[in-house]
Parts: structure tokens; C-alpha cells; sequence
């Protein structure tokens, strides 16, 4: 099973970026499909974004679409979600998922790894 860790989170002003890391041990991530979800104060965790193992496709929520994306670097193992135009909306703590397999996946239970989160938090 691989291992996850996230970072690169924290605060800032509507209308900034931050980019999130997603670093992982023990299997090699050009064999998973990699999810991003975020969890805001008092709701449920919610889908992101989620690129393919072959890292040729990515697919977003329509709240993130046009400003978020999520790129690969194969030679760190490690995945990023890079975020734009931020939004107080967007406060949440952001998790990254992986499953060994092909195609995407936009369920919690459809993942097998998961990270401990890192917060985001935007003020307006």
C-alpha cells in the first residue's frame, strides 16, 4: 500500500494561489489514479479533482473547474494541485486519495490510500 503525505497548505487572501503537494512512499504513483477531496468545517468531504495513472487525463468538480489543476512529477512521486483565483469557499482541509488502477474515481470509497490532510484556509 503506498503512503501519502500532503503539504503546502495554509493561508491566504481571496483571490490567491497556493499549490498543494501530495508526496508518496512505498509503490510508485504512475501506476494509481490519484483523487484530491477537501473537507470544509461542518459539511462532508467533497470531490476535487482526480487525475488517471497515466496522468493523461484529469477531471475536476465544476466548483474548482478553470482554476484548479492537478499535474504530476513522476521522478519525485508526487502529485500537486495547483489553485487559483481562490475563494473564502474553498477553506476546507484538502486530502489526497490514491487507488491502484486505471481510469477515474470520484467516491471516498472507491480510493485505498489516504493522506492526513493539509489545511486551506482563504480569507475575504
Amino acid at each position: 500500500q503506498v503512503q501519502l503525505v500532503e503539504s503546502g497548505g495554509g493561508l491566504v487572501q481571496a483571490g490567491g494561489s497556493l499549490r498543494l503537494s501530495c508526496a508518496a512512499s512505498g509503490r510508485t504513483l504512475s501506476t494509481y489514479a490519484m483523487g484530491w477531496f477537501r473537507q470544509a468545517p461542518g459539511k462532508e468531504r467533497e470531490f476535487v479533482g482526480v487525475s488517471t495513472w497515466s496522468g493523461g487525463s484529469t477531471y475536476y468538480a465544476e466548483s474548482v473547474k478553470g482554476r484548479f489543476t492537478i499535474s504530476r512529477d513522476n521522478a519525485k512521486n508526487t502529485v500537486y494541485l495547483q489553485m487559483n483565483s481562490l475563494k473564502p469557499e474553498d477553506t476546507a482541509v484538502y486530502y489526497c486519495a490514491a487507488r491502484y488502477s486505471s481510469g477515474y474515481y470520484y467516491r471516498e470509497r472507491e480510493y485505498d490510500s489516504w493522506g492526513q490532510g493539509t489545511q486551506v484556509t482563504v480569507s475575504s
